[in-house]
């Protein structure tokens, strides 16, 4: 959600609404989807005032507006997604994010985030603070990485999430990594060699400790707020294998070689468990990144990048081959 930011905390009292400049679009709030979210929004906040549509897409709908002088944003699923294929995956997603931001007001984390103001799990809406910034980057692959001091500011700030050790049973494991192996394999993007030499290291790692992991940690999931970084989307958060979020960032950093060694420094700093351990993760991380990417009718900038994924997952099953080699 990089439209939306927050920190955890309270807003600061008469500098909530100055922070942002939003034109009120009348237009996109009457469209008949952000009429059904907001009809949704003032059960919960009846005080809650739109001013500006953020996103009306497939999946979700985005409306910011004021509670009082507080800036806030409206997270709904969209109606249209309520009515998909996938309707029951992204309502499961939904509540999954609800549960994460309820017990982070419980358990608060290590890290920024937005703070909750409400949440109605059965109509699937969210209203979270917002505070300024701007994401990371705003593409999934960015062609222009972050500057250096940008990217070991969102670094630090995953590796302070990743550390941190909530009571286990706060939060669940979003990824059954057996089932996700026999995925890939069956839609051939995993060798039978591939499969085995995964599974292989995944006997090894059955004692590793889980990390609890932000779960979707792209760039455009970290805002870059004059406070620091505010991570944001929790819906897949919970606990992995450790390095997935370091997984996840060096997938989609392909431009960035210094950013990619830091990150492979620190999912090698705790051993070879943990070496291992993102390997898994890594394969995995770029299998689901070639299956998303990897479509009919890409343009020429996307077939460049569907060739650095390939060279990007040759050299990931190079590694976990070397690796099972060692055992």
């Amino acid at each position: 959600m990089p439209e939306q930011a927050g920190r955890f905390g309270r807003p600061v009292p008469g500098r909530g609404a100055e922070a942002f400049v939003d034109r009120v679009d009348p237009a996109a709030l009457q469209t008949p989807a952000v009429r059904a979210v907001l009809a949704n929004v003032a059960r919960i906040c009846p005080a809650f005032l739109p001013r500006q549509v953020l996103r009306e897409g497939s999946r979700h709908v985005l409306v910011a507006g004021t509670i009082g002088r507080a800036p806030v944003v409206a997270k709904c699923l969209a109606p249209a997604a309520l009515r998909g294929p996938q309707a029951a995956q992204l309502v499961d997603r939904f509540h999954h994010e609800v549960a994460v931001y309820r017990a982070f007001v419980r358990h608060r984390p290590p890290v920024r985030m937005p703070r909750l103001v409400a949440a109605d799990h059965d109509r699937c809406v969210l209203v979270l603070e917002r505070v300024p910034g701007r994401p990371a980057a705003r593409e999934r692959h960015p062609a222009n990485a972050p500057t250096p001091g940008e990217v070991r500011a969102v670094l630090g700030a995953v590796r302070t999430l990743n550390l941190w050790r909530p009571p286990t049973d706060v939060f669940d494991q979003p990824l059954d990594y057996q089932t996700e192996i026999a995925r890939f394999h069956s839609l051939g993007l995993l060798t039978d060699r591939d499969a085995g030499d995964l599974r292989a290291l995944l006997h090894g790692l059955a004692a590793v400790p889980r990390q609890l992991c932000h779960g979707d940690a792209l760039l455009g999931n970290m805002l870059l707020a004059p406070s620091g970084p505010v991570l944001l989307d929790w819906e897949q958060a919970g606990w992995y294998l450790p390095g997935y979020d370091l997984a996840v960032l060096w997938s989609v950093l392909s431009g960035d070689t210094a950013a990619r060694r830091q990150i492979s420094q620190l999912a090698q700093s705790g051993g070879t468990l943990a070496r291992d351990a993102f390997l898994v993760n890594l394969t995995l991380v770029l299998m689901r990144e070639l299956r998303i990417h990897d479509l009919p009718g890409a343009g020429e900038e996307q077939r460049i990048m569907i060739r650095r994924l390939y060279d990007d997952a040759s050299l990931a099953r190079r590694a976990v081959r070397a690796a099972v080699g060692t055992r």
